[in-house]
């Protein structure tokens, strides 16, 4: 493995020593000093004038060049991964032939193929001699052709995730010194950030350069009419100043009169407009008939109902997946450049649920990775504080953890809502392990547990489970744990809608508390011991007797009949009962006792996926 070494940087290493005194070691601390401020204030400056930048192709050549200045190597590079999972080079600084301009790593191989594996900084003094890395017998030639000796490369990160290697090259062997490797890593760490935003940033830009491309169509076909031409105009106004549904329905009120009214996906009302006495004394919602019939065919469908008044109907889709419907209620029948204007606009109204749903789901994607990351580790990474306080968070002081259960819902879409709710107690939600996930801050935990209950069931329509617990110090992880196992343990005893916190369930905590194990298995000893191991050893049922036994408050008759035993069956089995666990076990603490420990026992049963068998 390559060393990490620490020392004096290259460019000082000409130097010939100086005497030993007092003096010497107070000037090299200074030249020290001064050299580490110039070459933060570089990273500075560079990591600033790359986030000033928008396009890709833009940010790529900019960030080899600052690296290749920063660190002073005779050439930088910096390779990505494309589709296959191979490393591809995408930009170069300082001299270097075609060849090696052009070159392309095959997954796993090479220095950057160990960089991406480990997402660690890693560093060769001589690549040809580098026995540890796997290497590819075609880049070999371009090294050797290259004359390329000593090697740093350091991974690009977005997230957890390593998108590419900024590699620094010399063309003589030497190490690359901790300060060096740390220096080019934090410029890599910001680099990294500029270049998901270009990313982002080209994706939202042909994004728009389609969404004008639709419209400069649709105003094509319309040009001929001076009113649908106004039309297109005012809609075109909506998009761009990011109006909504609202708004293109009082678009259209304005020129087609009547009543306009837009469905999503639910078929949901989100927004109705009408124009006063032009429009029809009808329902808002279209007749299902009338719109079952424009799903089908994809057109507008048109017809007269019971009052008198004439419906259209306007499917908004995408791709085949129904997004929602656009109808007009009024008292006259459209013309035909009316029902072109209502299915145009039906089109623009899919975009722009499309663009919004794809905002959407970038921002959810973004906060949900940042969430897991605040969960996988205890310490908070200054990226990630910057990376939360773009979106208003501040991830010191998210003091609540909450893990939300729809059984009638998907998970993703719990996460939709809680991610919806989070700007309002300053969170970040996500799915973790499995689970809708929200952090947040609040003086009141219950409060908290209760008020996202209360929206989620709103919302989704149907009945949840919220558990909510304290942080304690940095142990997101733990409080996580916790939640997710108390929100089991609710469940287990019959709970389907209800907003808790871990402390309401301390009677419990046992089971769901995985520090408190060996609590649980010194009480289950104490108490269920010999049942455990009478059960084990020889294959009988006297813990489930002895549930039954309780379920059914002592009487005999109901729990035989629970248990499909005869009478005299559960009579011996309780007689063995007592002559294990003593003939005192039916008196009211020690009846108490082995209830309780029954009870844990079956808990932890459930939670365990099976049964907990004896304790250790």
């Amino acid at each position: 493995m390559a060393r990490m070494e620490s020392g004096r940087p290259r460019r000082e290493s000409g130097r010939q020593p100086a005497p030993a005194s007092a003096g010497t070691d107070h000037d090299e601390l200074a030249s020290y000093r001064l050299r580490r401020e110039r070459e933060l204030s570089s990273l500075y400056a560079t990591t600033r004038s790359l986030a000033a930048l928008g396009e890709v192709d833009e940010v790529l050549p900019s960030i080899v060049r600052h690296a290749h200045e920063l660190i002073g190597s005779d050439f930088a590079y910096l390779s990505l991964l494309d589709a296959e999972g191979n490393l591809a080079l995408k930009a170069s600084a300082g001299t270097i032939s075609p060849e090696f301009s052009s070159a392309r790593m095959p997954q796993g191989d090479g220095l950057g193929g160990r960089v991406i594996e480990s997402r660690a900084p890693y560093w060769v003094s001589n690549y040809r001699e580098a026995r540890a890395l796997r290497h590819n017998s075609a880049f070999d030639l371009l090294v050797a052709g290259e004359g390329l000796m000593a090697l740093l490369g350091v991974p690009l990160l977005v997230g957890e995730r390593a998108v590419g290697v900024l590699f620094a090259a010399d063309r003589t062997e030497r190490p690359f010194e901790t300060d060096e490797v740390a220096l080019f890593s934090a410029f890599a760490d910001h680099a990294a950030i500029a270049l998901n935003n270009a990313r982002l940033y080209e994706e939202s830009r042909i994004s728009v350069q389609q969404l004008q491309e639709a419209y400069r169509t649709i105003e094509d076909q319309v040009t001929t009419m001076e009113r649908a031409a106004a039309v297109h105009e005012a809609l075109t106004h909506v998009v761009l100043t990011g109006g909504g549904p609202g708004d293109l329905a009082q678009v259209l009120v304005e020129h087609l009169r009547g009543m306009v009214t837009i469905l999503d996906r639910d078929d949901t009302v989100v927004a109705s407009r009408s124009s006063g006495a032009d429009a029809a004394d009808t329902g808002r919602e279209p007749a299902r008939e009338l719109l079952e019939a424009a799903r089908r065919t994809g057109r507008c469908a048109t017809a007269e109902g019971e009052d008198g008044a004439v419906h259209s109907v306007a499917v908004i889709q995408a791709g085949g997946s129904h997004l929602g419907s656009l109808s007009l209620t009024r008292h006259t029948a459209p013309e035909p450049p009316d029902i072109r204007m209502l299915e145009r606009s039906a089109q623009i109204m899919g975009l722009l649920i499309l663009m919004r749903d794809a905002r959407v789901e970038a921002e959810e994607r973004v906060c949900g990775e940042l969430l897991t990351e605040l969960l996988s580790r205890p310490a908070v990474h200054p990226a990630q504080r910057d990376r939360a306080l773009v979106r208003g968070v501040d991830v010191d002081r998210l003091d609540v953890l909450v893990v939300a259960d729809c059984p009638g819902k998907s998970t993703s879409h719990v996460v939709r809502e809680l991610h919806a709710a989070s700007p309002e107690w300053s969170g970040l939600a996500g799915e973790y392990l499995g689970r809708a996930t929200m952090l947040l801050r609040a003086d009141d935990v219950q409060e908290a547990a209760g008020a996202l209950h209360h929206r989620l069931r709103h919302t989704l329509g149907a009945p949840a489970l919220v558990v909510a617990d304290r942080i304690q110090g940095h142990e997101r992880s733990r409080s996580f744990t916790l939640a997710r196992r108390c929100l089991e343990v609710m469940r287990s005893l019959g709970e389907t809608d209800r907003a808790s916190t871990t402390q309401q369930y301390a009677m419990y905590a046992l089971v769901f508390d995985p520090e408190r194990s060996h609590d649980l298995d010194r009480f289950l000893t104490d108490v269920l011991g010999p049942l455990l191991e009478y059960d084990r050893r020889r294959s009988t049922d006297l813990v489930t007797t002895a549930s039954a036994y309780f379920a059914h408050s002592g009487n005999l008759s109901r729990t035989a009949r629970s248990l499909h035993v005869h009478m005299n069956t559960l009579l011996k089995r309780l007689e063995r009962i007592g002559s294990l666990l003593g003939g005192d076990w039916r008196s009211p603490d020690a009846a108490l006792r082995l209830h309780l420990a029954v009870r844990l026992h079956e808990l932890r049963g459930v939670l365990e996926g099976g049964s907990s068998g004896a304790p250790g």
